[in-house]
């Protein structure tokens, strides 16, 4: 992936922002992704976007582009941008965007147009979600398994319903798995970033856990999840990536990842579109359809042994089978900021 976004980048064949005018082809769709904020780069959501506009652009023929707003305030004028251009489809990356398509998306009714990450009711308005708390429950029951001190956290890029579904799931999978191994229900702290493009905050969060006895850390910060990855190798812990597979990110450190696949997502609809059977309404993607899962290869095999891939393994069946429910989001009064404590 990363070569592929190093070559179109050199190429500059796909950069093309408002104002820049972008010819039709005879015959093929065109697709336009506006990304979310942190742009290309964050090695996570929004290079996973990118990644299947590629996908789409090579298996099914169509033309792309892509905008990388500056700021949320230009979402708007972005999206707006593409649908006057007159662009099949043109997609949203990321829940952030909610407002500014709800907006736009009104005033171009011929215009088909996708959001990841949120729900907007309107006919020409595809909604692709996921059950991020599902893959979440995965990881933090590997966390479960690897933690020594019984003390795992999160970092969040933001205090939002959104990434409370990340540390739900992990909290479930963690308490669960250490109950199944007759252990104390043991700790999992919470701290928010309050960005996703800040690596020196993400890392510097992650030392402050390591304080606090964590041992594990979960990334949902986009490119500021980055530093969490660096904090917890200076520190001698394990991370946890999450969208992307950041297992090769830090190899020896990064104990897997949860990856959400934003790319099957933009070129599963993008397929939808080519093949005429592109609709509004809202797609849920969970672990019964490959949407979530955990990321097992050559940078973390010595981490995870046979037995841990057969206990996950088992436990992603079981929420694919509906025998393992797990929350998305808990209850009012469940839910306390910080720690368990």
């Amino acid at each position: 992936m990363i070569l592929a976004l190093s070559a179109a980048l050199v190429a500059g064949a796909v950069l093309r922002g408002p104002g820049e005018a972008v010819a039709p082809e005879p015959g093929k769709k065109r697709v336009a992704v506006v990304l979310s904020v942190g742009g290309l780069g964050d090695r996570s959501f929004n290079d996973m976007a990118y990644e299947g506009l590629l996908r789409a652009e090579e298996e099914l023929g169509v033309v792309i582009a892509y905008g990388e707003p500056a700021a949320m305030s230009e979402d708007e004028r972005y999206l707006a941008f593409y649908a006057e251009q007159g662009f099949d489809l043109v997609f949203a990356v990321g829940f952030l965007m909610h407002s500014a398509l709800e907006k736009v998306a009104p005033k171009y009714p011929d215009t088909q147009f996708a959001i990841i990450d949120s729900v907007i009711d309107q006919p020409n308005i595809a909604s692709v979600v996921f059950r991020e708390h599902e893959g979440s429950y995965l990881v933090g029951a590997l966390a479960a398994r690897k933690s020594e001190s019984g003390v795992i956290g999160i970092v969040k890029g933001m205090d939002a319903p959104l990434l409370m579904k990340f540390e739900h799931g992990y909290r479930q999978g963690f308490h669960a798995e250490r109950g199944r191994l007759g252990k104390e229900p043991g700790t999992v702290l919470s701290m928010v970033a309050g960005s996703f493009a800040d690596p020196n905050r993400g890392k510097e969060l992650t030392l402050v856990m390591v304080g606090e006895g964590a041992d594990v850390v979960y990334q949902a910060a986009g490119r500021t999840g980055n530093g969490v990855i660096m904090g917890a190798k200076e520190a001698g812990i394990y991370a946890i990536g999450v969208d992307a597979n950041q297992n090769h990110e830090r190899p020896g450190t990064v104990l897997t990842s949860m990856v959400k696949k934003v790319d099957v997502a933009v070129l599963e609809t993008c397929r939808d579109l080519v093949e005429g059977r592109l609709a509004g309404g809202m797609h849920s993607l969970g672990v019964a359809e490959g949407g979530v899962g955990w990321a097992l290869d050559a940078n973390n095999r010595a981490l995870v042994s046979a037995d841990d891939e057969a206990h996950l393994a088992d436990l992603a069946a079981q929420i694919a089978s509906g025998t393992i429910v797990v929350e998305d989001l808990p209850g009012s009064d469940e839910r306390t900021p910080g720690s368990d404590e």
